[in-house]
């Protein structure tokens, strides 16, 4: 049975991009760093002590590390049980679509629209439009905010008046929350699948549904019913490769939601990583012949990176490390599982914005040893060769 499960650790780069400074992240390492902190007793809160990751550890996830950032790989390069390496991105994002279209094969052919301003982020226009689909006099955020936060600030009022919570990040997207009962799923969804197009236009990466329940600010909760109404990638992907020469492709997490539901077979969701994990098992005992599992696991990267939690971070890179130990276990001779990230987000760097880094590239099955320096879109081509589908993205199989 020969499958391929790519899984995402969304965020756990692993330092060294050569453009780094271009984006004003030179020396971001998420994976160093909360190693380092954790060495030095900083990560204290629900853990202790070193991290704690030996499945990530035997697959060469540190030889990784050092292959990233020019430093001359240990001896433990030797006793690797997979292939390791470190990717380096070609799109001039830092963002999920980037990381991930490229991963499949399409590195991104423009540049993203970003809304800069901290406050007052959109103009004029752009807020009569988005009122004028909404049906509303004005909108509430026109900032950059965090989605907890901003509910918190802003739940009630919305509550009141049914005016949209409209808000940004660093990252090229245009989110509005709204409660799932006063305001409505379905309207929700309506409005940002209406307003996508008019983004889409200005290369906005995303328009994403952030809903969210509660009474008050004491307990407002965002609800698992997000979603991405995301850009098309600008040429097939992987994803469409693969379906298109008549093989299933599960996305499991928010991956439909990054390829915009193209190329994708079968959808499998959950309100948290612990569910995607569990689909996750089930794939590898069930998925058919064939098939390739594409998962993204993100709440390292919305839970802990973007809120700058260290031992959070660390905390979740030993869960998932636990939990990868069973998936492992569990699979076929020709089974492969690739383990890698779409960005980084230093927990450790100012900011709440994603780093750009490279990111590690760890293989069990097929191998054993380093692969080296290569491309993300290395790794699409490669799993189109080991599934051997016919393939026109970009990228040159590792495999020797």
């Amino acid at each position: 049975m020969r499958r391929v499960f790519l899984v995402i650790m969304d965020s756990v780069g692993c330092g060294g991009a050569p453009d780094a400074a271009d984006f004003n992240d030179q020396g971001a390492n998420t994976l160093g760093h909360i190693i380092e902190q954790c060495e030095l007793g900083n990560c204290e809160k629900g853990r202790s002590g070193s991290l704690n990751i030996p499945n990530l550890d035997s697959l060469g996830i540190r030889e990784a590390i050092r292959l990233a950032n020019g430093l001359m790989i240990s001896n433990n390069a030797n006793k690797a049980t997979g292939l390791f390496g470190a990717a380096t991105e070609m799109s001039k994002g830092k963002d999920t679509p980037s990381g991930h279209w490229e991963l499949a094969g399409v590195p991104v052919p423009w540049d993203w629209h970003f809304f800069k301003n901290k406050t007052e982020s959109f103009s004029d226009s752009i807020i009569k439009y988005v009122c004028d689909v909404a049906n509303v006099p004005r909108i509430l955020g026109n900032c950059h905010a965090s989605g907890t936060e901003i509910i918190d600030r802003l739940g009630e009022e919305h509550m009141l008046n049914g005016q949209p919570i409209c808000y940004t990040s660093s990252d090229s997207v245009f989110q509005i929350a709204a409660h799932e009962s006063t305001y409505g799923l379905d309207r929700l969804y309506k409005l940002c699948e209406n307003l996508a197009p008019f983004f889409h236009n200005m290369k906005v990466g995303r328009v994403i549904a952030r809903p969210f329940v509660g009474t008050n600010r004491d307990n407002f909760t965002r609800t698992e019913n997000r979603k991405d109404f995301a850009i098309d990638p600008p040429s097939l992907t992987l994803c469409d490769y693969i379906k298109n020469d008549n093989r299933t492709v599960y996305a499991v997490g928010k991956i439909n939601d990054i390829f915009s539901g193209k190329g994708i077979s079968n959808v499998l969701k959950g309100k948290n990583d612990q569910d995607l994990m569990t689909h996750l098992l089930k794939q590898v005992q069930c998925a058919d012949d064939g098939s390739f599992i594409f998962a993204n696991f993100v709440e390292f990267d919305s839970e802990y990176g973007h809120r700058r939690d260290v031992a959070g971070y660390a905390r979740a890179l030993e869960w998932f490390d636990a939990e990868l130990g069973g998936v492992l276990s569990q699979l076929s001779s020709e089974d492969i599982v690739i383990i890698t990230a779409d960005h980084g987000n230093d927990p450790t760097w100012p900011g709440t914005d994603h780093t750009r880094e490279r990111v590690p590239v760890l293989i069990k099955g097929n191998g054993i040893g380093s692969i080296g320096l290569i491309s993300f879109s290395d790794v699409g081509a490669s799993i189109a060769s080991y599934l051997d589908v016919p393939y026109n993205g970009e990228g040159t199989s590792f495999w020797k």
